[in-house]
């Protein structure tokens, strides 16, 4: 009994001084690189990016990390701004020594840092929407992204424009990558619907009076105006389309599918359609939805810790890190292990849809992501 329980005591001991080393040397941290446009004209976007990535990292430290080790995010703000987003994830790869990088927001943000996470094999999951991010995905192949592609976009719009028998159309296009990645979508695709692209113009980001583009658009045969662009200038498309009279349908990209719109377009905004993610009409979902669940819980969640609705492009940033903490999970940190794992996502469901990630498809998702909505009384409404 004395040896017993001398072997029980030593145990014990052994436990404790185990557990006193630990706590002395904690494990080192996964750090988790982030950078969003939190200000400048696109904070609409990548505030509740940062805001979503900081409350997922905080939700899994409070279980206690991934495989035992905590998560440490750093996260930048490139203000939309080209050079700011290299001088950003330089830093997060050299400094910060991050083993992935989730963002940027935008488009053209995205375009310029993926060379450099692409040569330091440093796996990036963008939350921007241009197709030319990841493809081809053999020539990306560390880059991801979380956004639905424009390329889904306008096959959602131009499904419901042709259910609709419009059959020309004029398109306006923001000046940034997003504008332009899109107005190649719209041109390229109309003829597969039959539609004809009757005016095709352009406006810049931080403009105020898009009047000009439209009075040119009110003297074609056009049945329907597609608005393509992020931040305010949408908005003011509307309001001037509104001032002019112009009694057309305007469809906006995804890229305005925000209660920020809403708010910015006024009475302007009665009316107007787009594609956009399950997120801004979940609660009319059926229980059958997939998505439903996820989308409550994340809009629930994202109101306790910030008192604000859920947006969509919150969700970009959900999606990914919930995607990277699940190849942690299967890889841990080697890099070469975690992209691979990242590239095998299947069937995980998201705010943005359900992922089946491939080697040919760093994306993983289809234009069935999206759904057609409608602005009533300040609210989305599904259309179909």
């Amino acid at each position: 009994m004395k040896a017993r329980l001398a072997l029980i005591i030593l145990a014990v001991l052994a436990v404790a001084s185990a557990g006193a080393a630990l706590a002395q040397n904690p494990p080192e941290p996964y750090v988790i690189g982030g950078i969003f446009s939190i200000t400048g004209p696109a904070s609409y976007l990548g505030e509740p990016e940062r805001n979503t990535l900081q409350m997922l990292v905080n939700e899994y430290n409070a279980k206690g990390g991934i495989k035992g080790r905590p998560l440490k995010v750093v996260i930048y703000d490139d203000e939309g701004d080209v050079t700011k987003a290299r001088l950003h994830v330089e830093k997060l790869i050299q400094k910060d020594k991050a083993l992935a990088i989730i963002g940027p927001s935008l488009t053209h943000t995205s375009m310029a840092v993926l060379p450099i996470t692409q040569k330091a094999r440093v796996p990036l999951i963008s939350c921007a929407a241009g197709i030319e991010i990841t493809h081809p995905a053999s020539e990306r192949q560390w880059v991801f992204k979380t956004a639905q592609t424009d390329a889904m976009a306008v096959n959602r719009i131009y499904q419901y424009l042709k259910k609709q028998n419009i059959t020309q159309v004029a398109i306006l296009t923001v000046s940034t990558g997003f504008g332009v990645s899109g107005r190649k979508q719209l041109t390229e695709q109309a003829k597969d619907f039959g539609l004809t692209v009757v005016a095709d113009e352009v406006f810049g980001e931080k403009d105020t009076d898009m009047t000009p583009q439209l009075t040119k658009i009110r003297g074609t045969p056009a049945q329907a105006v597609i608005c393509w662009g992020t931040g305010p200038a949408p908005a003011i498309v509307a309001k001037n389309l509104k001032q002019l009279g112009l009694k057309i349908p305007l469809i906006q990209s995804h890229g305005a599918a925000s209660k920020k719109f809403i708010e910015l377009a006024g009475d302007a905004g009665e009316g107007i359609l787009m594609p956009a993610g399950k997120l801004v009409v979940y609660p009319t979902l059926p229980d059958t939805d997939p998505q439903k669940a996820v989308l409550k819980a994340y809009d629930e969640a994202y109101r306790k810790n910030f008192n604000a609705p859920a947006s969509s492009f919150g969700g970009y940033a959900y999606d990914a890190m919930k995607i990277l903490a699940q190849a942690l999970e299967q890889a841990g940190p080697d890099p070469e292990k975690l992209r691979a794992a990242i590239e095998n996502t299947r069937n995980y469901v998201g705010v943005s849809g359900i992922f089946n990630m491939s080697p040919q498809d760093h994306n993983g998702l289809t234009p069935e992501a999206f759904v057609m909505v409608k602005i009533h009384k300040g609210e989305f409404h599904l259309v179909e």
